[in-house]
């Protein structure tokens, strides 16, 4: 049974992930009262009760006033980042993602608070195609993986400063779900509207988990962690690593359809995608193909969630599963 709180904050909090944590503290009282600090305002497509959740507009790039936020809580969560790739200069993801760290360990030790989950990423280990567990030696390749890695070593730093402390940190793979708006969402909608196809990415594997399990996963972990303090970091990923080919064909049996998916050779499509941005950039238009896109569709990232293997960590959902109840939460997304 996960532990109870009076006050969480949750820092990213209205994002993606940061929604469906303070949905499922207040949906199973195990909060009192949740704080999303966020630049973005709270999402709408969220059914919230107001009482228990509240909103406060925050960057976390810059230092964070004491008095902005509860003066005492028991459970920050940092989820504040840009991600996006491509999408910000390559100093961007280091201006953001360190300085956020850094500041929100700052008010974490400000404020007295002795648990803290940190989602990373499994950029840091950069695209494989051989399986990489937790005890890879991590290669990023990209500005956001290496961000990401620097700011686990913030979060580190936090924790053993003082040994009571509880550490949580999550290297997620791609994370769908209600209210996703990101790839896999893309990806069922092109596949049902018949306008996906396969660009020598068939068998391409692409780490992935639904993100109901990833809020039970995360409070597993702070569950596991003892009261005298210590740090617990895990992949979080379905634990057989589905290829593209398994997203679509489990998007056809849960939407209860049959699609032909047709394949485009990758050469072709690369070299069109050099011309639509060239073009795109000449005439200031801004569309979503780009290269790094291309490339980032046939490179696997093939993680294993080994320390949940070796944890005993009991999974909800298989990927048909979590399709399945992402559907009948949300039909609208699967139209």
């Amino acid at each position: 049974m996960a532990e109870k709180f009076r006050t969480c904050v949750i820092f990213g909090g209205t994002g993606f992930i940061g929604s469906h944590l303070a949905l499922f503290l207040t949906t199973h009282h195990l909060a009192e009262r949740v704080v999303l600090a966020d630049i973005a305002p709270m999402r709408h497509d969220f059914e919230f009760d107001l009482r228990l959740v509240e909103y406060v507009e925050l960057d976390v790039r810059s230092s964070i006033d004491r008095w902005i936020l509860p003066e005492s809580t028991d459970l920050i969560a940092n989820f504040a980042a840009i991600h996006r790739e491509p999408g910000h200069a390559l100093h961007e993801y280091y201006e953001t993602n360190l300085p956020g760290a850094d500041n929100v360990c700052a008010w974490a030790d400000r404020v007295g608070c002795n648990k803290l989950i940190f989602t990373s990423s499994i950029a840091p280990y950069g695209p494989t195609e051989e399986p990489k567990t937790e005890e890879s030696i991590p290669t990023p390749v990209s500005g956001y993986g290496g961000s990401k890695l620097a700011a686990e070593k913030i979060h580190i730093a936090w924790q053993r400063s003082k040994q009571e402390r509880c550490l949580v940190i999550v290297r997620p793979g791609v994370v769908f779900g209600p209210g996703e708006r990101g790839n896999v969402t893309r990806l069922i909608q092109a596949t049902l509207k018949r306008y996906f196809f396969f660009l020598g990415n068939r068998h391409t594997r692409k780490a992935g988990g639904y993100v109901k399990e990833l809020v039970n996963s995360m409070l597993w972990a702070l569950d596991r962690l003892p009261e005298s303090g210590g740090a617990f970091l895990f992949n979080f990923c379905l634990p057989q690593t589905p290829t593209v080919q398994d997203y679509v064909v489990t998007t056809c049996n849960v939407a209860g359809v049959t699609r032909f998916v047709p394949s485009v050779p990758y050469t072709f499509l690369l070299a069109a995608s050099y011309l639509i941005e060239g073009l795109s950039r000449v005439f200031g238009v801004e569309q979503p193909v780009s290269p790094i896109r291309i490339r980032k569709l046939v490179r696997s990232n093939n993680i294993e969630p080994a320390v949940l293997k070796r944890e005993g960590y009991v999974y909800m959902y298989s990927l048909e599963a979590a399709m399945s109840d992402w559907k009948a939460d949300r039909p609208d997304e699967w139209c």
